[in-house]
């Protein structure tokens, strides 16, 4: 059956938020269908809007599209376990940061932090246009520097499959059974005011 999980049996937030943000989740089914031109730039466009440091925006995205000329060379750079699923997916991005600051090349320490706000961004807005967006670090990252020609001052964060729902039935057993949104850990685990606690 085609991808549509009521993600409210699986999460409940302990406090009221946006809705987005708790149904965002990351499952892996794809159907392989494309996406449009417009689809693409509107995900990119809301990765643009994310904070950084300085108004820096260290993030760099990379991306294959299905069919395109660059998708085979992305798609080789996930682990074997990622591609079971991925080649689904209707792109492919790598994320990479600059990890100094263009105004005066002294290092940037929060690279990573704004980096992953951008991809954050893009998660969001794939799971209101209704597409799968699903993060990875399954994938080589020296391969990724060399072959897609990023600059030693940059740093390969994290590999993206975004596409449209597919359907449960079309991934491995093992993949099925882990095919729902995950809990997460309550505030009281993570959050303290004053120090840090183990």
């Amino acid at each position: 059956m085609l991808l549509n999980i009521d993600v409210r049996k699986y999460r409940t937030p302990d406090h009221p938020v946006e809705p987005l943000l708790v149904n965002r989740w990351s499952p892996r089914a794809m159907s392989g269908q494309p996406l449009s031109g417009d689809d693409l730039l509107r995900l990119l466009e809301a990765a643009r809007w994310a904070p950084s440091s300085y108004n820096e925006q260290p993030w760099r995205f990379l991306y294959a599209q299905r069919g395109g000329p660059h998708w085979q060379t992305f798609f080789d750079l996930l682990v074997e376990g990622n591609q079971v699923w991925a080649k689904n997916a209707a792109v492919l991005f790598v994320v990479v940061s600059r990890t100094t600051f263009a105004r005066n090349n002294q290092p940037n320490r929060v690279h990573t932090f704004d980096c992953g706000a951008a991809w954050q961004n893009l998660a969001l807005q794939a799971c209101a246009m209704g597409l799968v967006a699903h993060g990875m670090v399954g994938f080589d990252h020296e391969k990724a520097r060399q072959v897609l020609d990023v600059p030693d001052d940059h740093r390969v964060e994290a590999m993206i499959a975004v596409g449209r729902p597919g359907r449960i039935e079309d991934l491995p057993q093992r993949l099925r059974e882990r095919e729902f949104p995950s809990p997460r850990k309550p505030v009281s685990e993570w959050a303290w005011e004053g120090k840090f606690r183990r």
